[in-house]
């Protein structure tokens, strides 16, 4: 049986793409502006065709045309696309400079007519001016023939991610085809401070920062991970989701490629420096509490993480956004905990940088939120996903250790596309 067909748009390094592969769907497509992250993209989904280039100057007969497609045939376009911010509703979305992604999001689906649209955005977009262009996308997507189910919004936490993080999601499907639903929470939310509450108590809790992260090493521990983001290292889960994550543990519900990797590597560690005055402050702050000179959040082992958060991009200055503190040494979390505390697997690969990695994480739709979601497209369509038997070779380990100029020549983009990074606003807030 074939598997159903997919096309990410704004698709960063990758976290809606994974979902939806877990679910069963083979992602065609993926549309990246930034090429440090499409070159990611690329490096984890090797047989995705990656467009490295803005999406208001691509069609959807050329996104069609590029994995050899025809118009109606893809089964979901999905993505988030950033929103620098919303503007009264008086005209349409493509036509107002920061309502527009909004607006090339609902050309594209128009364009590609897919039996289904995923959007995924923020939870101001539910409010305010934000709630305005929500509706206007909606109904820009009703007047092209889409039925759009009223939008939800998910928190990761309920879907088996040890995070609390909050999305807007809106579906859409073309009226030829069958409704899907929104998932019905799979896990209840812990505290971010370990208190519990007793919502959806029939159901079993979301993994605990502990097991999600407890099995891994102490960065600091390590020289190599100044300079390098990879070491050899042997690791024992001791959680299920942490098993699961290191690929130790089948997981019934993931319909993924297996990827060739080396588990006896452990990637995307790179360590952070910090001065001794603000280790000395990180000692002094409880777990599921906010250090009062950095604010940054203290992660408590058995609770979750708050919102892990990408930063500013080049354009807006490149600030690194505030890190959690890790909950037993002082020091911030490391690429990899991040990945672990958003459900992504061990195997995935993020840029060799703090900056870009951390960026890739929190820009992206937690891998088990967005499989939730796409497992009721692949329901509607009455189709029972396959697991395929391929194993996939991930691709050049030097896609993930591009600079901008390199990354841009091999996508054959401008190397201003994203704006220059200001490499003194730049500077990591960690170090101060």
């Amino acid at each position: 049986m074939r598997r159903p067909t997919g096309i990410d748009l704004f698709s960063g390094a990758g976290g809606l793409s994974l979902g939806f592969e877990q679910a069963g769907f083979d992602v065609v497509a993926a549309v990246e502006i930034d090429p440090i992250h499409a070159a990611v993209h690329e490096y984890n989904f090797p047989d995705t065709r990656v467009f490295c280039m803005d999406i208001t100057q691509l069609t959807g007969d050329e996104l069609l045309t590029g994995v050899g497609m025809s118009k109606g045939e893809v089964d979901v376009v999905f993505g988030g696309s950033p929103c620098q911010g919303f503007s009264l509703i008086g005209k349409r979305l493509i036509d107002d400079s920061r309502n527009a992604l909004l607006g090339h999001f609902a050309r594209i689906v128009d364009e590609v007519r897919p039996k289904y649209f995923v959007l995924e955005n923020v939870s101001g977009l539910t409010v305010g001016y934000g709630k305005e262009a929500l509706q206007q996308l909606i109904s820009e997507m009703e007047e092209v023939g889409y039925q759009v189910i009223p939008y939800q919004v998910l928190n990761a936490a309920n879907y088996g991610v040890p995070q609390s993080r909050k999305r807007v999601f809106v579906i859409g499907y073309r009226e030829d085809v069958q409704s899907p639903m929104y998932p019905d929470h799979i896990t209840k939310a812990r505290g971010k401070n370990g208190i519990t509450t007793g919502q959806d108590s029939f159901l079993p809790w979301c993994p605990s920062i502990y097991e999600a992260i407890s099995d891994l090493p102490d960065v600091d521990q390590y020289e190599e991970l100044v300079e390098s983001d990879k070491m050899v290292c042997s690791l024992e889960p001791r959680s299920e989701y942490a098993a699961i994550l290191h690929g130790l543990i089948d997981d019934p519900g993931d319909y993924s490629y297996r990827r060739e990797w080396d588990r006896s590597l452990l990637t995307s560690s790179m360590r952070t420096e910090h001065t001794p005055k603000s280790r000395a402050r990180f000692a002094e702050t409880v777990g599921g509490t906010v250090e009062s000179i950095s604010r940054f959040f203290r992660l408590h082992n058995e609770g979750i993480s708050n919102t892990l958060r990408a930063g500013t991009d080049s354009k807006r200055g490149a600030y690194t956004s505030p890190r959690p503190i890790h909950p037993i040494y002082n020091r911030v979390i490391s690429v990899r905990e991040a990945a672990r505390i958003h459900s992504f697997p061990d195997w995935f690969r993020f840029h060799v940088t703090k900056w870009h990695g951390f960026r890739e994480v929190g820009n992206s739709v937690p891998p088990l939120l967005a499989r939730a979601v796409a497992k009721e497209i692949i329901h509607a369509m009455g189709i029972e996903p396959v697991r395929p038997n391929t194993t996939l070779k991930l691709g050049d380990e030097n896609l993930l250790s591009l600079d901008m100029s390199s990354a841009a020549t091999k996508f054959n983009v401008p190397r201003d596309v994203i704006g220059n990074r200001n490499r003194v606003s730049a500077k990591e807030v960690q170090h101060v």
